[in-house]
């Protein structure tokens, strides 16, 4: 992992890794971090491979020693830009708050082409500790971000899936129904969002008229794709029926 850290390093000076934590959540923010770090600290690398209590450990160390920006789109971002760009969207915030400007960025992933010199890299956090570190800090940012929308929505186990697709989240989805946390253009989530929810949402002025246009348009081509499938069985059927005549 330092050697990769290591060859960028001798190539353009100043480095940060950047990665993001909560990309294929259905809830809550996708967050990013950038971070610069100068010291090896042993035990960083990819932070889902760690325990909640070694993230934890290392989150504090990292801040100490490291110089950290992190940023973050939120559900109606999410919505409005798509997950792709609203991805990008939270690590040039993140970039923008480093109080260092690097000249050279590692990206973990591919095709994020954030307008600064860099580089993505697939795995990237099992294979650089810069951007090991940046898994880190965005992981237990948002995973603190999705413990206090626990105590914000009872009801929902935010504590313990954090917002991911899990079988319990969709269970509580469809007990419970959809939240304006919830990223309502990802297909879960809006399979179980209906139009008089939607319109709640935005009399109460719990969501932007821009994402509920949005949403809305959605849920119109939804329908409209379920009255074709319906119309077309229909019409396969009354065929059969005819055909036994």
């Amino acid at each position: 992992m330092v050697k990769v850290d290591d060859f960028y390093r001798k190539e353009y000076g100043v480095v940060a890794g950047i990665d993001e934590a909560g990309r294929g959540c259905l809830a809550g923010p996708v967050v990013a971090a950038a971070v610069i770090l100068e010291y090896d600290i042993e035990e960083v690398c990819d932070s889902k491979l760690l325990t909640s209590k070694t993230r934890e450990k290392l989150f504090d160390e990292i801040m100490e020693k490291a110089a950290v920006g992190i940023g973050m789109a939120t559900p109606e971002e999410i919505d409005l830009q798509n997950i792709f760009n609203a991805t990008k969207m939270a690590m040039n915030r993140a970039l923008e708050n480093l109080p260092v400007k690097p000249s050279f960025v590692i990206i973990d992933g591919k095709g994020l082409d954030l307008g600064v010199p860099g580089t993505c890299l697939v795995g990237g956090d099992r294979k650089s500790k810069l951007i090991g570190a940046a898994s880190i800090i965005a992981k237990v940012v948002r995973d603190r971000l999705m413990e206090k929308l626990h105590d914000l929505y009872p009801e929902f186990s935010f504590h313990k899936h954090k917002g991911y697709a899990t079988k319990d989240h969709l269970n509580e989805i469809r007990l419970h129904g959809v939240l304006p946390v919830h990223r309502m253009s990802f297909r879960p989530v809006l399979e179980n969002l209906s139009r008089e929810r939607l319109e709640d949402f935005l009399e109460k002025k719990l969501i932007s008229r821009e994402r509920f246009d949005r949403i809305l348009g959605l849920l119109e081509a939804r329908e409209g794709v379920a009255f074709g499938k319906e119309r077309v069985g229909h019409n396969l059927a009354l065929f059969q029926t005819r055909g036994q005549g």
